[in-house]
């Protein structure tokens, strides 16, 4: 008995030994050199360059950044917090803005070797912090683990959320190549403060940590993971504080809508396929849209008019624009005034008067004059009960889409009008929910016409999710498909984006890799 007792409290002493020794494991002690802090303080301060060996480097340019390699002095002590980090439970993280794994909240592990970094970066490094930044941080603990692989990728942000004062990640990674893909790239910005372009990329190496100063000009960005077996692990987090002062928001112009332009509907007899010129079918349509608030309209254009659009679109030379910021959007736009004369003749097919009357006769909007709006229905449904004395239920009226919570609502008079672009996608391209969106503060009709996305498979991205606001959980989602006609009606609160295109979507096979790509027009009609 005795002798187990002795067992027992041997073990138990050395378990005392291993977390005293977890607890006394620190940062590199070149950080702490009265030199090192004070050309730290210095640089940060005034906004220049400062750099100690390699072991450590400061720089204001795009915004004020720091790196510190070896960061943490113990190498076997890395080794085991890895092991820790990867047993842990991981969850797939994808929206807008981002797809990658991320574990749960680390600031009340208990695992030892998670404990003691956690521990060293809240406690001795947070001190540092404070002395050298002259920046007053909370005890508050925000810590998980990041685990990008390929195809993950983390899309142009500024970290900016209420408290966050310092950004920091601690990289656990393989041996890495920039050609690997997952770089931290930092963007400058505009006169408006806006993300720009690319000034600065840091590529992650083992032990290294990077932090830098959350404000309105932190915009950076996780590149997308390239290679097929490594995997990007790396714990991070924010520290506290005061926040930064941010001016208001800028707010991009509203762009004007375009009434429609008087074409008759011969248009129409020429492009559309004729099962949906078919008034009994168009009020099948119409029934089906306003149960649901929206609808996929397959093999929509004539064959021939389709095949000659799709091929002008990948043989001419069309003059394509990057869209910007890349904190909202990234794909190209097609300059109107380089449209090959069959592209631009869809283009007025889809903002002629003829189409829109096709479309209030599809969805029931009031997008035309000669289209019965909501409020006939309602004196049609008045009179019908007067003539029953009163009683019995109305019909005819249109039903908001439980879906996406839109559907068509009553509004003062107005003129119809639309906004159009072509756009071309392929990878890397994107769109963001942002909030200073003026498009979202408007009852609206969402057109998508797809061209070329035959080889497109769902696995690549580029699809257009709808969302609600403030929520995660898709409504609706509208996959690229060939010569297919989307129609969405959403409302104020209902949201969208377009998933990233990942690596995938090129063609590796071949001798010289093929960037696959599809077109679609984007309209947006209004009553």
């Amino acid at each position: 008995m005795s002798s187990k007792r002795r067992n027992v409290e041997s073990v138990n002493h050395s378990l005392r030994k291993k977390d005293k020794r977890l607890d006394s494991v620190g940062v590199v002690d070149v950080i702490h050199e009265e030199a090192v802090k004070a050309g730290v303080k210095e640089a940060w301060r005034s906004k220049t360059k400062f750099s100690c060996a390699e072991a450590i480097e400061v720089d204001s340019h795009p915004f004020p950044h720091c790196i510190i390699r070896n960061f943490i002095e113990s190498s076997s002590f890395l080794e085991s917090l890895k092991k820790e980090l990867l047993d842990l439970s991981f969850h797939e993280k994808s929206n807008d803005l981002y797809k990658f794994k991320q574990s749960d909240d680390l600031k009340k592990s208990q695992k030892p070797h998670i404990s003691a970094v956690r521990k060293v970066l809240f406690e001795e490094f947070r001190l540092w912090l404070s002395e050298v930044l002259e920046v007053e941080l909370r005890s508050t603990v925000d810590l998980s683990c990041a685990k990008y692989e390929n195809s993950d990728v983390l899309l142009c942000h500024d970290d900016e959320l209420e408290g966050r004062r310092i950004a920091f990640i601690l990289y656990l990674v393989p041996p890495w190549e920039q050609s690997d893909g997952g770089i931290l790239d930092l963007f400058d910005t505009d006169d408006h403060l806006q993300p720009r372009k690319i000034l600065k990329s840091l590529v992650p190496s083992w032990n290294t940590l990077v932090f830098f100063e959350v404000s309105p000009v932190s915009f950076h960005q996780v590149s997308e993971v390239t290679s097929e077996g490594k995997c990007r692990l790396s714990v991070g987090g924010w520290f506290h504080g005061s926040s930064v002062e941010r001016p208001p928001r800028y707010i991009e112009p509203v762009l004007p809508q375009n009434p429609h332009l008087p074409r008759d509907e011969s248009l129409l007899n020429t492009w559309i396929n004729a099962q949906y010129l078919d008034m009994s079918f168009q009020a099948q349509v119409q029934e089906e849209f306003e149960e649901t608030s929206e609808i996929l309209l397959k093999d929509f254009l004539q064959p021939e008019k389709y095949m000659m659009v799709s091929e002008a679109l990948k043989e001419s030379n069309i003059r394509w624009n990057q869209k910007g910021p890349p904190n909202k959007r990234c794909y190209s736009q097609a300059d109107e005034a380089s449209l090959p004369e069959c592209v631009r003749q869809c283009w007025e097919l889809l903002a002629s008067e003829a189409f829109f009357l096709l479309l209030s006769n599809f969805t029931g909007l009031k997008l035309h004059f000669l289209a019965p709006s909501g409020d006939d229905d309602d004196d049609d449904d008045d009179e019908e009960e007067e003539e029953k004395g009163g009683k019995g239920e109305k019909t005819g009226e249109v039903e908001v889409c439980e879906t996406i919570n839109a559907g068509p609502s009553l509004k003062e008079p107005s003129t119809p009008g639309c906004r159009g672009e072509l756009q071309r996608w392929q990878h890397g391209n994107y769109t963001l929910i942002h909030d200073t969106d003026p498009g979202n503060a408007e009852f609206a009709l969402d057109l998508l016409l797809y061209f070329n996305c035959e080889e497109w498979k769902t696995t690549f991205g580029g699809f257009t999710s709808y969302i609600a606001r403030d929520e995660d959980e898709e409504l609706l989602t509208v996959y690229p498909e060939s010569n297919s006609l989307a129609l969405i009606y959403r409302d104020k609160e209902t949201l969208k984006f377009v998933k990233h295109i990942n690596n995938h979507s090129v063609d590796h096979q071949k001798t010289t890799e093929e960037v696959r790509d599809f077109y679609d027009f984007s309209f947006v009609y209004y009553e």
